[in-house]
């Protein structure tokens, strides 16, 4: 990988998400050597990927390079490769580009989408964890459109204008919310000669309520507020089966749907390696002491969703959220100073800041830790976290006017078909996030 040796200690950090972008911030200009490694050059924020998938931003305005956020740190380097294994014997990484020796690793690899072992839906539902996949999702919903104009079948028309997703959380919260104000507000105009009335947005949960980690009062309002966009809510039903056709559900209800969008749930994005007794079976999340520290290992350290520190409180991990990577990543980067120079390491926690989710033009639902409100006020305060919590001024510039501009012009301009999305065969199936 052509890194200089140095006197100085190497930490070698894998992931630059929120997680291990915090960690190599903390570690700026201190007497180690810092090696990047991540398979894109630029780190995402993942809570608006469901604006590019229904055209409100565009990709670049929610991505930023990840050599600009560290090119003025001394002894760092940034290094554009897919981690294969980890060799942990040797101490060493091994991924496409080549093998790279560590004295201290930190996994902050993520997340990705749960399909349950489903693999038929996997095959043919749609996620969106990453750009290229909600670029996929905003293609594959407008050529749906396109298509539905040309076919002179009602039954393939209405399956192409039926959306469904699955997963009640705050992604799927949201992109119902979105593709319900454009059906209201953009496709009638966009598609005059199309029926839009007949378009269906289905929301399927598992649970018997949406947005199922906040409180009730926030729940029941923004199902309210979906309802009232013409969004249809199912919940205690879970999806058996989607063949690219027809969803199959534990209940009798089955829907014809061209576009099944799955954001029911994630687990770790795990590296081969470690030691089977580290991980969580059922979640593929990594098992990490009160520091970090993965279990069995003195120079290995998890961060972020891929790390479950299991706590009187969050039994099962920390929320696969920002904030809890954030605070992790920062707290370990003085630790593992503190480490490195033989001190007293200072325990992980989590400090809960609350939870938001927008439905829609001036709907949104805040639970902070001790107010809870809803509606316009609430709309703001998600927007202003939202364009705080963006890297660097102009991403915040570019999506602070997009927002007036869609607001004034009740609008979105990033509806385009760039790349177009073909669904997979069943002998070429790869998954996406591999």
């Amino acid at each position: 990988m052509n890194i200089p040796r140095s006197s100085f200690p190497r930490i070698v950090i894998i992931g630059g998400g929120f997680a291990g972008i915090a960690l190599a911030k903390k570690l700026r200009n201190k007497n180690v050597q810092v090696v990047l490694l991540d398979k894109h050059n630029y780190h995402t924020f993942q809570p608006l990927l469901y604006q590019v998938a229904t055209g409100g931003l565009e990709a670049g305005s929610i991505a930023y390079p990840i050599r600009k956020v560290v090119q003025e740190y001394e002894n760092f380097y940034f290094r554009l490769a897919q981690v294969k294994e980890i060799d942990t014997e040797h101490k060493k990484v091994i991924a496409d580009i080549g093998d790279l020796y560590y004295d201290y690793l930190v996994i902050a690899t993520g997340s990705k989408t749960n399909y349950f072992g489903n693999k038929e839906i996997e095959k043919n539902s749609m996620a969106m964890k990453t750009i290229p996949q909600s670029l996929n999702i905003r293609s594959l919903i407008l050529e749906n459109f396109e298509q539905a104009l040309l076919t002179n079948d009602i039954n393939e028309r209405l399956s192409l204008m039926n959306f469904v997703i699955v997963g009640g959380g705050p992604t799927g919260v949201e992109l119902a919310g979105a593709l319900a104000e454009m059906k209201k507000a953009i496709l009638p105009k966009d598609y005059p000669d199309l029926d839009v009335r007949k378009m269906e947005i289905n929301l399927i949960q598992g649970s018997n309520k949406i947005l199922d980690a906040m409180s009730a009062k926030a729940s029941q309002k923004a199902e309210d507020f979906l309802r009232g966009l013409g969004v249809s809510i199912w919940k205690n039903v879970k999806v058996t089966n989607y063949d690219g056709k027809t969803v199959t559900t534990s209940s009798d209800l089955i829907f014809e749907s061209a576009t099944v969008i799955w954001t029911a749930g994630v687990k770790g994005a795990v590296i081969k390696g470690l030691h089977a007794e580290s991980l969580v079976d059922r979640i593929e999340r990594i098992k990490v002491d009160e520091f970090n520290q993965v279990h069995g290992y003195e120079d290995i350290f998890a961060i972020g969703d891929i790390a479950m520190m299991e706590t009187e409180k969050y039994p099962m991990g920390h929320p696969m959220m920002a904030q809890p990577a954030l605070q992790q990543g920062a707290l370990l980067a003085d630790n593992l100073i503190k480490k490195i120079q033989n001190q007293k390491r200072k325990p992980f926690l989590y400090r809960d800041k609350g939870a938001m989710a927008t439905i829609g033009r001036n709907k949104a639902v805040v639970d902070l830790p001790k107010w809870h409100f809803n509606g316009v006020f609430a709309w703001f305060v998600w927007m202003f976290v939202h364009l705080f919590s963006l890297i660097g001024f102009k991403n915040k510039a570019v999506v602070f006017m997009n927002w007036v501009y869609n607001y004034i012009r009740f609008d979105r301009e990033g509806r385009l078909i760039i790349r177009p999305y073909k669904k997979k065969s069943s002998q070429s199936f790869i998954p996406d996030e591999m």
